[in-house]
């Protein structure tokens, strides 16, 4: 057998697990099972059959770092997604937005990542993509809860942050949860992704040209470039200080990339839904392709609707019926407009103006 070493493609251990598909990045032999002796992180709440919470993804034209600290800053929900996320009212309202002072510290930070409390549960950073945190939604008393504690209502964020090459990431998310689980057995997946992308490119462009600022800074640490006096900020300090001492201050791109930015596209290729999304989720690309189907067929009715008509001699049809005809056809036509309208923004590009 002859083999050419052109024509080969490597071959890297990888494993399934939560319906993912990971990969060891070395193709040294002496790899070969590592799968067996170091398991990606194990998430007990993505494999509860009494959870729901179907999964979702989505590549960013910003960094791993910037898509990780924006996760773990429940601060800016009411600001950067105002009107789109409920907020529930504070005590004391302190602006417009809803803003109000959060209680939030690192726990327990090594080389495997950190655990957090807050007023309304508790998280977990595993080291180096995964941050998840579980939230209590009958707890009134506002005192923090660990996993293990029992609760009636319990809902999970689950992130998953994956370098991809400077400026650029993968998001794999998932919100599992112990109640209302029947409403993701009939609601498809794709509606739950148009609100979620909604939310998502509401700051898409402020974390895309916060990292360009921060890179022109020229900072030689993080802390030069940033100001981080509140509580709020705690889960991100402590991921940089995770970064800074155990990950070697920023993603090691083995000489592949030379750690510049990319320069900044137009902003409808910027937020584009499509190809960082659609193209990859099944249940978005099955309803993109089904709503293209259904603004074709509703075009073609309201031609042939005009057609029969102008073809029709004056006596061969009642003005009764003439009069439906053309109605049809300006419906169809008003409906394949709309639809279209639908599609482009729900599925190709939909901006947000802060």
């Amino acid at each position: 057998v002859h083999t050419f070493k052109e024509a080969c493609v490597t071959v890297y251990p990888s494993t399934v697990q939560h319906d993912i598909v990971w990969v060891w990045p070395n193709a040294d032999p002496q790899y070969k099972d590592i799968i067996m002796k170091k398991k990606p992180p194990y998430i007990p709440v993505l494999d509860d059959p009494s959870f729901s919470g179907p999964m979702g993804n989505r590549e960013f034209p910003f960094g791993y770092e910037v898509l990780i600290e924006n996760l773990m800053d429940p601060a800016h929900l009411p600001y950067a997604h105002y009107g789109l996320i409920f907020n529930p009212t504070p005590e004391v309202k302190v602006d417009r937005e809803g803003g109000s002072p959060l209680g939030m510290k690192v726990e327990k930070l090594d080389k495997n990542g950190f655990n957090g409390k807050q007023d309304w549960g508790c998280s977990y950073f595993i080291a180096p993509c995964i941050y998840h945190a579980f939230i209590d939604v009958d707890q009134r008393n506002g005192s923090a809860i660990s996993e293990t504690e029992k609760s009636n209502r319990r809902l999970c964020l689950v992130f998953m942050c994956i370098p991809v090459s400077p400026g650029k990431s993968r998001f794999i998310w998932s919100f599992p949860r112990n109640f209302d689980v029947w409403i993701d057995k009939i609601v498809p997946r794709w509606m739950f992704h148009i609100g979620q992308n909604l939310i998502l490119d509401s700051d898409l462009y402020l974390l895309h040209v916060q990292e360009h600022k921060i890179m022109e800074l020229e900072a030689i640490n993080w802390q030069e470039a940033c100001f981080v006096p509140t509580k709020s900020d705690a889960f991100v300090v402590g991921f940089r200080r995770w970064l800074s001492k155990y990950g070697g201050g920023t993603v090691d791109w083995k000489g592949k990339f030379s750690g510049a930015l990319p320069p900044s596209p137009p902003r409808e290729q910027l937020m584009d839904r499509y190809w960082t999304h659609v193209v990859t989720c099944k249940s978005c690309n099955t309803a993109h392709k089904g709503l293209k189907a259904l603004e074709v067929m509703l075009q073609t009715m309201s031609v042939i609707s005009i057609g029969i008509v102008a073809v029709t001699k004056q006596n061969m049809i009642s003005m009764v019926a003439k009069s439906t005809m053309v109605s049809m056809a300006i419906i169809c036509f008003a409906a394949s407009k709309w639809l279209a309208q639908f599609i482009y923004k729900n599925f190709h590009y939909h901006d947000y103006n802060h």
